[in-house]
Parts: structure tokens; sequence; C-alpha cells
């Protein structure tokens, strides 16, 4: 048997009354994602354990059946394990976005993601950072468009952070890094304005009239954990497929195959058919692939509607339906679909709110048209998993050794 899980990030959502009512995967055209709904096993998976923030951090640990409850540090350590960081003993990471900033009578978070600047332009930019402020005991590592790393050597952890991306638009006074330690990263933050503030990048990005990188935002801090792998778990080998450090750092924690895919871009330009072409050649000689998708995330945090149903069905289309195609050629393969938490576009931000997930085997030939794969429908329909564990345990049909 080979297993395959497809994941939406961010694609749950609440009702709106744009699409009359209805969630955006409930309104979206999703009729690979509904075969499966109507088919297969299908229901809500309570990916964010109480009391742990609401990030893909936490949910795809839980959709790889880590609870994290256990091995969950921090979300920027599992992002150093995919850019190849090694993070020492006293070692604290921390995820580091390129933001842009207002005056407005305050200074207000205005783009968590300085415009989705270009990896080449920012890899400059961590450049100049790496130059002006490692002499505070810090080094600066390139990731992909905004989003970074840095390590503060011999540093503390457990200072309280908050996601850029949950204060677009607020005074970011109220959500400054506080607690023990916090003034390092406060110095940190402010000397980055400093150093970025007439980069040659931003200077032509500002002539070009495209947003700037005007600071760093440091959050996510955490030691590095320890993860026993998938091939000690389940005896399994397998491959994980993404743009995003976050999920590939969890894959090479698990010891599983890191698989770079030209054209992925974690967002709605995104290679969806190469990601969907290398997941198959990979379960050729693999037990295991796990793809991932940010761009619904990225458009719910934009506050996009109308981006959130485009990435919502390209998903459908471009990855769960020819991959769903692809599996035909396989005597036997067990495929998940799910999303890891819900963005919601009016809220720009994530919620803990289970989120709807379907399993089958092999590929769906007609599925039960009176079932969608939506959040209503998984609740009214269907079954409800509360653990990681029992996840695993539904999706391979056993449990961790």
């Amino acid at each position: 048997m080979k297993y395959i899980i497809l994941i939406g990030d961010g694609m749950a959502d609440e009702p709106l009354k744009e699409c009359g009512g209805k969630t955006p995967l409930e309104y979206a055209a999703t009729p690979n994602m509904d075969r499966m709904a109507g088919t297969g096993r299908f229901g809500l998976f309570k990916t964010i354990p109480d009391g742990f923030p609401p990030g893909s951090d936490v949910a795809a640990l839980s959709i790889f059946g880590y609870p994290p409850q256990r091995y969950y540090t921090g979300r920027a350590p599992l992002e150093a394990a995919s850019l190849g960081v090694r993070l020492g003993e006293d070692d604290v990471a921390f995820r580091c976005n390129l933001v842009t900033l207002r005056e407005d009578g305050k200074t207000l978070m205005e783009d968590y993601s300085a415009g989705h600047i270009s990896t080449e332009e920012a890899a400059g930019i961590i450049e100049a950072l790496n130059e002006r402020l490692s002499s505070l005991g810090v080094t600066f590592y390139t990731g992909k468009s905004y989003r970074h790393l840095m390590v503060w050597h011999n540093g503390m952890d457990g200072i309280e952070t908050t996601p850029p991306h949950d204060m677009m638009g607020q005074p970011i006074e109220e959500h400054l890094p506080s607690g023990n330690g916090a003034e390092r990263l406060l110095e940190i933050m402010e000397l980055s304005r400093e150093v970025l503030k007439d980069h040659p990048v931003n200077m032509a990005r500002r002539k070009e009239g495209r947003p700037t990188a005007d600071s760093i935002w440091l959050w996510g801090g955490g030691r590095s954990p320890s993860l026993p792998t998938l091939g000690e778990r389940f005896g399994m080998e397998g491959a994980v497929i993404s743009a995003v450090d976050l999920v590939n750092g969890i894959g090479v924690l698990a010891g599983l195959e890191v698989i770079r895919v030209p054209g992925a871009t974690g967002y709605i330009d995104t290679n969806y058919e190469g990601k969907a072409d290398s997941a198959l050649e990979a379960l050729m000689t693999k037990d295991f692939v796990c793809v991932h998708v940010e761009a619904p995330d990225e458009a719910g945090h934009e506050g996009s509607l109308a981006k959130k149903l485009r990435a919502i069905e390209d998903f459908d289309k471009r990855v769960v339906g020819r991959i769903l195609e692809g599996l035909k050629a396989f005597e036997a393969v067990r495929v998940a679909v799910l999303a890891d938490h819900p963005t919601p576009v009016r809220l720009r931000t994530h919620t803990p709110d289970p989120v709807p997930f379907a399993i089958c085997t092999g590929t769906p030939e007609v599925g039960n048209n009176k079932v969608g794969f939506c959040e209503k429908d998984a609740q009214k329909n269907g079954v409800f998993i509360e653990s990681p564990e029992d996840f695993v345990e539904e999706f391979l049909g056993r449990r961790a050794t």
C-alpha cells in the first residue's frame, strides 16, 4: 500500500455573505475533493490542540502524527531544519519576516510579506543584515520570498511574540515581543529599520511604487526539537513537496526526502502541476508522499475572497484531480486530502477550528452528490478525529510503534 497526503493550507473558512452564506470551500467548484468526501472516510480533524497557537507549525505536526503537546518547541526551529541550519544547544531560532510598515500617528503593520518580495531581492537584504547586526550575536539565513530565519546564539526562548499576519493594519506597539530577553529582539528589530531604510532593493521598489521591506519582524522562536523519523515509527520511506520551509523542515526532521519543484512559489502562481507530477513520480519508489500547497492560506491573509476561491479550485483541479488520475497506475494507494487550519478571509488570520478531511483508497469514480468537501457537510455527515494518533491510525490503518 502507498500513502499520499494532500494539504490545502488554510482552505477552511467561515460562511460569507458574498458566497450566499456558504464557506469558500462550499462555494468553490471542487469536484475532485467532493468525490473523495462522497466515497471515502469523511469528517473533521482537530489539528490544533487546546491551548496551542493556531498555526501551520502546530497543525502540520498533527497531520504528520506528532502530538504538539510532546514535540512542539516553536515554529522557527522547524524552518531551520529545512534551510539546513543546525542549531546548537544554546541557539534559539526565530522566524524573520520582511514587512512593510506605515506611519499614521502610530506605526502600523501594512504588509506581513513586503509585497511578496522576491527571494532574489530578499537575499541582498539578508546579506546587509548580517553585515550590520552579526556583532549582536545573531546570524540571518535567507529563506524564500519574505520568509527568513534568524538564529540568536546563546539566546533566550520563551519570549512572547505575535505573527505579523495576525496584526495587519494594527499598531505594532501593541504586539511587540515581550518577556525575559525581549529587549534584545526589540533592539535588533529597531536597528533593522536603519539598515533597510536606504537599501538599494528598497530604493528600487520605492521608485517603482511597490511595497518596501521596512523592517524585520521576529516571531515563533524556539530551540531544536527531537522527532522520531517516519522510518522509526512506521518502517516507511517518504518524501515531502512544499514551497514552505516550515513543512519541509518537519519533513527533514521526520526523515523524509524534500523534493524541490521548480516554480513552486508558496503563492497563487505556484507550479501546481509540477507538484502533482513530482508526487506521482516519488510514489513510484516511496511508501509515503505529502504535497503541501500554501496558496489558499496566503489569499486568506490578504483578505482576498477571489484569490482564495481561485486557489481552492486550482488545488482541486491541478493537484487533487491530477493526482487522483495518476493514481490509477498504482495497484494500492490510500489518499487523504485536508486543510491544516482555517484562514478566514474576513479575519485575515488563523483560527483553531477543526478542518474537513477525506480519506479514500484508490481513485474514487463516483461520489455521493449529496455530500461536498466542506465544513458543514463534514460536521453533519462525517466522523470527528481529535488527536494526531487517531488521524494516523485512520489513514495508515495502524498506530506508531
